[in-house]
């Protein structure tokens, strides 16, 4: 695949760029400043470039499969370019005929899950809105833009973010929040933003994660693909890397922080 990823010397970013090459693909990294990339491999592409201008991105762009962004402000000064970042993104995508494209957003910008603890209800999720607010009303905004186009989208929504390593096996719920979602790895979640991409079923949807307990309910043996029903819930889906399919591999990077914070 050739695949473009914007945003891509964040924490996510990085895990994307470096589990997509060890998947075999062709990577377009776009950076503001290359020195802060530490990635390196054959089938690696880095571009400077202005994400809030489209012109700029066009050299990025065209000729690709699909393009993943991981943008987001590394504090909440820089609130607003999730969503000026995508609306170009967009408007280059549509210029360059590339029509697969994955974002992500944040936990706290999609529904409240059924079955979710009072706790989280009550106290944990309106004090995260009240603390980061100007951050999540830009991914809302930057969500919005994205419905609204012509592209093939998906939307990822993970709680607070750690550098725990790959493991391929976590929960995830189209159509809304996983419950009890407290944490997910950078790592995983790059291994679900390269999954989406060849799955048919998970464009223009929103997608819930978060960790699986390895060895539990939701685990499944390794190199498997399985898809989980609850009852009355939106349709949850585990994963475990796959041998030549999905990356794999122990991969760290970025820093430990909320998801709310966006830094991705």
């Amino acid at each position: 695949m050739e695949l473009t990823v914007l945003g891509a010397t964040g924490g996510t970013g990085r895990q994307v760029v470096q589990q997509a090459l060890e998947a075999g693909h062709s990577v377009t990294a776009v950076v503001r400043d290359p020195s802060r990339l530490p990635v390196t491999g054959a089938g690696l592409t880095v571009v400077t470039a202005d994400v809030t201008d489209p012109e700029s991105l066009l050299p990025a762009l065209e000729g690709r499969d699909a393009a993943i962004s991981a943008l987001g402000p590394r504090g909440r000064k820089q609130a607003r370019i999730a969503a000026a970042g995508t609306r170009a993104i967009l408007s280059a995508l549509d210029t360059c005929g590339v029509r697969r494209f994955a974002a992500v957003s944040a936990a706290p910008v999609g529904p409240l899950p059924e079955g979710e603890g009072v706790v989280a209800r009550t106290v944990l999720i309106p004090l995260l809105w009240a603390v980061f607010r100007d951050v999540y009303t830009d991914l809302a905004a930057m969500e919005g833009e994205i419905r609204r186009s012509s592209a093939d989208w998906t939307i990822v929504w993970p709680p607070r973010l750690t550098d725990k390593p790959v493991t391929g096996t976590y929960r995830r719920v189209g159509g809304g929040n996983v419950p009890h979602g407290r944490s997910i790895s950078r790592a995983d979640l790059a291994h679900a933003l390269l999954a989406v991409l060849d799955e048919p079923t998970a464009g223009n949807r929103a997608w819930g994660l978060r960790t699986s307990r390895v060895g539990g309910r939701y685990a499944t043996p390794a190199g498997r693909h399985r898809s989980v029903r609850d009852p009355g819930r939106p349709s949850v889906s585990c994963f475990r890397p796959v041998t030549g399919q999905l990356p794999r591999g122990r991969l760290s990077g970025g820093r430990v922080g909320v998801r709310g914070s966006r830094r991705p």
